[in-house]
C-alpha cells in the first residue's frame, strides 16, 4: 500500500510539473524583423513578427500599412508599389503592443558601367593652354576601376531621393544643382539599396578615364581634338544641359566628359597646385576649403573643357547661385 501511494504522489507530481510546464504567460512585448527594409518597386518580402516572450498565451497579431499606395501588408508579406517611404505596423491581438517596420521603395536603378583597365599615366596639363593649377604634369599610377558610362540623370536621382534639385529639368538630362554632401547622401541610399559600393571617381581617376586610359589618344578633350563633337560647352550649348550621351563617346566609350555639367570628384580637398612626384592612386589634400570640379560645362569657354582643367567649389553648397546650376557627377564602382 505504501509503494501504491509513493507512485501515485509521484504521477501527481509530474503532472503538476508538466502543467505548470504547459502555461503560457501573458504577451510583453513585440518586434518586427527586419526594422527596416529597401525594397523595387513591383517586389515583395516577407517580414516576421516576434512575440516577447515567445511562449506567450497569444500570438495572434494584426498587420497595416501606413500608406498602401507606398506598400502594402499582408500576414508580414511585403509588397512594394510606388517610390516613397512609409511604416509598416504589427498590433498584438490585445491592441496593446505595436511595432513599426520602415519601408523604403525605389524604381529599380540601372547605373551602366565602362571598366577602366588600370595603368600609368602623366595627369596634368602639356598643351600650352596651362592654368597654374594644371601644374606640374607627374606621374600617376591607378588600379582598375569601373566608371559610369553616363553622367547620373535626374530619373535616376528621383529613383533613389524621390525629388529632384535640378534646374534644368528633364529625365534624361544630368541631374544638378547638387552640392558633394548632397550626392553623398545619395549614394548611402543608392549603395543601402542595391547592396553595391558606388562612390564618386577621385580627381586622379576621373582624369585616367577622361583621357582615355590605356586606349589614350591624347585628344585634347575628351574623345577628339575637335570640342563640337564630344562637348556641349558655351558655344553650342543655347545655355542648356542636354540629354546625357548624345555627343561622341571618348575611346573607352564614356560619354560627356567635356561639358554639359562640371563633376564632382572624390577628393578629400581641392589642392590648387600638384606634387611633381610620382602617386599611386592619390586621393588629393587632406585640407582646404573646396571639393574638387571637373570637365567644364554649357557655360564654359572650350579651353576650360580640356581634360586637364579643373577647379574647386565650396562643398557645402547647394546650388543657389548661377554658377552652381551646372554642377553634376557620375560615379565609379570599384573593381
Amino acid at each position: 500500500m505504501k509503494n501504491y501511494f509513493i507512485r501515485l504522489f509521484s504521477i501527481a507530481l509530474l503532472l503538476i510539473v508538466v502543467i505548470l510546464s504547459c502555461k503560457k504567460e501573458p504577451v510583453q512585448g513585440v518586434s518586427i524583423e527586419p526594422k527596416s527594409i529597401y525594397l523595387a518597386t513591383g517586389k515583395t518580402v516577407m517580414a516576421k513578427a516576434n512575440i516577447i516572450p515567445p511562449n506567450a498565451a497569444n500570438k495572434n497579431v494584426s498587420w497595416c500599412s501606413n500608406n498602401p499606395e507606398i506598400a502594402t501588408v499582408e500576414n508580414g508579406l511585403i509588397t512594394a508599389k510606388a517610390i516613397g517611404r512609409t511604416s509598416i505596423k504589427v498590433t498584438t491581438e490585445d491592441r496593446e503592443r505595436t511595432a513599426i517596420c520602415v519601408i523604403t521603395v525605389f524604381e529599380p536603378v540601372e547605373i551602366e558601367m565602362v571598366f577602366v583597365e588600370g595603368g600609368t599615366f602623366l595627369m596634368g596639363c602639356s598643351d600650352g593652354e596651362c592654368f597654374k593649377d594644371e601644374l606640374p604634369q607627374h606621374q600617376v599610377t591607378l588600379s582598375s576601376f569601373n566608371i559610369g558610362k553616363y553622367l547620373v540623370t535626374q530619373k535616376q536621382w528621383k529613383a533613389i531621393m524621390g525629388s529632384n534639385p535640378s534646374y534644368y529639368e528633364g529625365d534624361s538630362l544630368p541631374v544638378d544643382r547638387v552640392s558633394w554632401e548632397m550626392i553623398q547622401d545619395y549614394i548611402f541610399e543608392l549603395n543601402r539599396a542595391t547592396g553595391k559600393n558606388y562612390r564618386l571617381p577621385t580627381e586622379a581617376e576621373w582624369e585616367y578615364a577622361a583621357r582615355g586610359g590605356n586606349k589614350s589618344k591624347g585628344y585634347k578633350y575628351s574623345g577628339s581634338d575637335d570640342i563640337d563633337e564630344v562637348a556641349w560647352y558655351m558655344g553650342i550649348s543655347g545655355g542648356c544641359t542636354h540629354p546625357v550621351g548624345t555627343k561622341k563617346p571618348n575611346e573607352l566609350g564614356i560619354y560627356d566628359m567635356s561639358g554639359n555639367v562640371r563633376e564632382w570628384c572624390k577628393d578629400m580637398r581641392y589642392g590648387r597646385i600638384y606634387t611633381d612626384e610620382p602617386q599611386i592612386n592619390p586621393q588629393g589634400p587632406e585640407s582646404g576649403d573646396a571639393r574638387v570640379l571637373r570637365s567644364g560645362d554649357i557655360l564654359f569657354a572650350a579651353h576650360l573643357c580640356r581634360v586637364s582643367s579643373r577647379g574647386g567649389w565650396h562643398f557645402q553648397d547647394t546650388g543657389n547661385a548661377p554658377v552652381s546650376r551646372i554642377l553634376g557627377f557620375r560615379l565609379v564602382l570599384p573593381e
